[in-house]
């Protein structure tokens, strides 16, 4: 059975981008980028929620983009190699291979996806995430933390849920984030 993972880059006081909807605060330096890299190396499908879908589509012409250095090139080759489910009510079409719309998040699909899966899964961005942390779906959190306090925007983390958390692995990445790895010990509960 494959892990439902749940990264998020956040700010210190637990945002993933400020009240303005920027997050150009959580720009990787290339060790924090090359880490990156290497978690989603083995990755088999990302969900994610419209929002997330369209900034990272950008991944899917990268290579031909003037200027990409090894490093970029390794990232699109590694995001364009795993499936994509994008959860949307206003997407009429994905511009991505390997990818498909769902109309809703249903747990018990998730559930059986798991279930199937031989690699693991990763849930993006913060409100899709919510949900699946609250149906107790989510195996893991990996929260790469950077020294940025914003006093508000979207929660890296949601409102409502609960559940007790195992730390797993914790260490400085780059010139100043910190990268922390949980696994969820019991169910969050709504």
């Amino acid at each position: 059975m494959a892990k439902l993972i749940y990264w998020a880059n956040m700010t210190l006081d637990g945002f993933i981008n400020d009240e303005d909807g920027r997050y150009d605060f959580t720009t990787p330096d290339e060790e924090v980028f090359r880490f990156i890299t290497d978690f989603e190396r083995p990755i088999g499908t990302y969900l994610y929620g419209r929002r997330l879908y369209q900034e990272m589509i950008y991944w899917e012409t990268a290579p031909e983009q003037p200027g990409m250095t090894g490093l970029t090139l390794d990232f699109a080759r590694v995001w364009q190699a795993a499936d994509k489910i994008v959860y949307s009510t206003t997407l009429d079409t994905v511009s991505s291979a390997r990818t498909r719309i769902e109309r809703t998040f249903d747990p018990e699909a998730v559930r059986r996806l798991k279930a199937r899966a031989d690699r693991d899964i990763t849930v993006g961005y913060a409100g899709l995430a919510g949900h699946a942390i609250k149906a107790g779906l989510v195996d893991e959190c990996h929260l790469m933390v950077f020294p940025v306090l914003v006093g508000g925007g979207t929660r890296a983390l949601p409102d409502g849920a609960h559940g007790q958390l195992e730390l797993l692995g914790q260490g400085r990445v780059g010139t100043s984030a910190v990268h922390l790895h949980y696994r969820f010990r019991t169910a969050p509960a709504t």
